[in-house]
């Protein structure tokens, strides 16, 4: 029995509907979002994030949930999202170079995630969380009654077969029912298919056919085992389709000076070494570039531990210990880190150090899929924030009614 299955009651962006958006947890700025919202009063983004719609900006989060159900109600009356019944929906997303991912939005059982070795479940949630975004995701859902973000998940055992058997549904499915195009000029097309169709059957046999990774979305999944949900909005990937990008930090304020850091980070072991040139990202994993202004450049390398899992000495994790907490006196969730995904290159996180909105930029080399999947295999955590797949589901073109 597969543990992939139909969306009961789903709710389907319309052609002129213009419900998609990027995921509330891709931006690096909260002005960001709030001129989205403002361009488009119809973006997923007014529903998720309702605290910082125009207007709202400086209300707290659980105070603006009821607009968001309003809006939610406004956007379902006014036909930008269509109602549908047990479906399953073939997704495809083509790249303004022809690279094409394809995935399936179903639901997913949550009892079926693990999040370590000795806990069994075919859903591997593989990456540290934290619990304030988990709390805000849980109080969206049952405030709106919704999930309108899937959690990506990347299917290990039958992605080829997935893949191409998604490839030729979406090629004979004949038009999609809606499309959308992301910043990066992406299409974004789905075609809901009846739960009662062999192809629906087949697809979900596939999608369900071996362990599923977490590869975005780890606060949606664990605010559905928090919020009790029975199963959760996902849309099931392969392989072939997503690719892993760097996953950067901004530190905002400084308690030191820059002769200071470098100090501080020798304290630790790393060996710093002055850099010039552009800043850019690491190409291999060792090292992190870190810049703190015009003159302050450098190449990290910081000390492994000895005697842990290799999951411990990734990049990510070195930062999160030694730099953030050793060095700087920082928790991870502390205000003053951006975790800054890969859809922001090297030169915008060294414009904002340099335009004075953040005080030190730290590049990361992203993970690399071996790495990525032998942390799965073994049922460890990633540190958070630390593999940034592209490309990712575009929010509110398939909704799920709880």
């Amino acid at each position: 029995m597969t543990v992939v299955h139909p969306i009961p009651h789903a709710w389907l962006a319309t052609p002129a509907g213009r419900t998609g958006a990027q995921n509330y947890d891709e931006f690096a700025d909260d002005a960001e979002i709030t001129a989205i919202i403002e361009a488009n009063p119809a973006s997923a983004l007014s529903i998720e994030m309702p605290h910082l719609a125009p207007g709202s900006v400086g209300t707290p989060f659980a105070d603006a949930l009821p607009a968001a159900a309003e809006r939610l109600t406004g956007l379902q009356t006014a036909g930008a999202l269509a109602s549908a019944q047990d479906v399953l929906v073939a997704y495809r997303i083509t790249g303004p170079d022809g690279d094409t991912a394809y995935g399936l939005w179903s639901m997913v059982d949550t009892d079926q995630i693990s999040t370590s070795a000795d806990e069994p479940g075919l859903v591997i949630r593989n990456e540290d969380v934290f619990l304030a975004k988990v709390r805000e995701r849980v109080a969206l859902f049952q405030a709106i009654g919704h999930l309108l973000s899937p959690v990506l998940l990347l299917q290990t055992a039958r992605g080829a077969e997935l893949h191409a058997a998604l490839a030729d549904a979406t090629a004979t499915l004949g038009e999609a029912f809606a499309s959308d195009v992301d910043p990066a000029g992406r299409t974004h097309e789905i075609w809901p298919i009846s739960a009662t169709s062999p192809l629906a059957a087949s697809l979900a046999e596939l999608a369900g056919g071996g362990e599923l990774v977490v590869a975005d979305g780890n606060h949606r999944s664990l605010a559905a085992q928090v919020g009790a949900l029975p199963r959760f909005l996902a849309v099931v990937t392969t392989p072939a389709s997503v690719a892993i990008q760097p996953y950067n930090r901004l530190v905002h304020t400084l308690p030191m000076t820059a002769g200071d850091l470098v100090a501080a980070l020798e304290k630790t072991g790393a060996v710093v070494t002055p850099l010039d040139g552009p800043v850019t990202v690491p190409a291999t994993r060792g090292t992190i570039h870190v810049y703190a202004g015009q003159g302050a450049h450098w190449l990290v390398k910081l000390p492994p531990s000895s005697g842990v899992p290799d999951v411990e000495n990734l990049d990510h994790a070195l930062v999160e210990r030694l730099v953030f907490g050793e060095a700087l006196a920082l928790e991870p969730g502390d205000k003053k880190i951006t975790y800054v995904g890969g859809d922001y290159p090297a030169e915008w996180l060294a414009g904002e150090v340099d335009a004075g909105r953040a005080a030190l930029a730290i590049l990361i080399a992203p993970v690399t899929v071996d790495d990525f999947v032998a942390v799965n295999l073994g049922r460890q955590k990633l540190p958070r924030k630390s593999t940034w797949f592209t490309p990712k589901a575009r929010a509110g073109l398939v909704a799920v009614q709880l």
